[in-house]
């Protein structure tokens, strides 16, 4: 099940059409073309990829009317592209959040050795050649990631009762979290990124769905009671969720 009402897929039954492509002052822009069933009417809002944009369309909406609707709303694309973040690559120098915090990226280019963690100069000291900084970076923010990740839904699961059969560490490009039937759950590894207790919430979010499937009162009430820090986490992750998927 999806997290944050912006950010995640809701249960209702959505379609996925071909994206659409367009020309905004001077950049390709994506379009994802949804179906969605309670749909009364197309909306346009910006995705969190770079470049990207998502029209949402009544079940009987096709292709033609949402290219007529995306060449319409040009301008405002234009705006929101400007007003979003810079791309941050993933080179020495660099800086990247972690835990919340920004830190300098430093290749050390010794063949051997694992990333380190100076908490004291907020650094990130990368070996290898600074052409493998990006790939050895992001393995040990993955790593970072699963460790928290698995600490935060263990805790939780026993708090609520529950048991999840998995727990994968994908780059997923719509989604926070999400919850399976199967009990398996997946996350974003940028939440290693994130605050601590942005990455907690998450992790209480996605362990609620094994109770309720669902965005149910009842559901907020399960998440609020053993996860108190969540309208802080969804307003960080709504001011700057776009952050992180400008990283790398």
């Amino acid at each position: 099940m999806s997290l944050l009402d912006g950010f995640f897929h809701k249960r209702s039954v959505i379609a996925l059409l071909d994206p659409l492509t367009i020309s905004v002052a001077g950049r390709t822009v994506t379009i994802t073309l949804r179906h969605h069933d309670r749909a009364r009417r197309m909306t346009l809002r910006m995705d969190r990829r770079p470049d990207s944009a998502v029209i949402t369309l009544p079940r009987r909406v096709g292709r033609t009317e949402a290219l007529r609707f995306a060449e319409k709303s040009v301008d405002w694309i234009a705006g929101q592209l400007e007003c979003q973040p810079a791309s941050t690559a993933i080179a020495h120098g660099a800086e990247v959040l972690f835990r919340g915090n920004p830190h300098t990226v430093i290749s050390t280019g010794t063949t051997r050795g694992l990333v380190i963690h100076d908490q004291e100069n907020a650094a990130l000291f990368v070996p290898g050649a600074p052409s493998h900084v990006k790939r050895r970076l992001v393995d040990w923010l993955k790593a970072q990631a699963r460790r928290e990740l698995v600490t935060a839904c263990t805790h939780y699961a026993g708090r609520m009762g529950v048991a999840y059969t998995a727990i994968s560490i994908r780059d997923q490009k719509s989604r926070w979290g999400s919850c399976a039937a199967s009990g398996a759950l997946s996350f974003s590894w940028r939440l290693i990124l994130a605050p601590d207790y942005v990455l907690d919430y998450v992790a209480a979010h996605e362990v609620a769905h094994l109770c309720e499937m669902n965005h149910s009162p009842r559901f907020w009430r399960l998440v609020l009671t053993h996860c108190p820090h969540t309208k802080r986490a969804k307003a960080w992750l709504k001011q700057h969720g776009r952050e992180l998927h400008r990283v790398g």
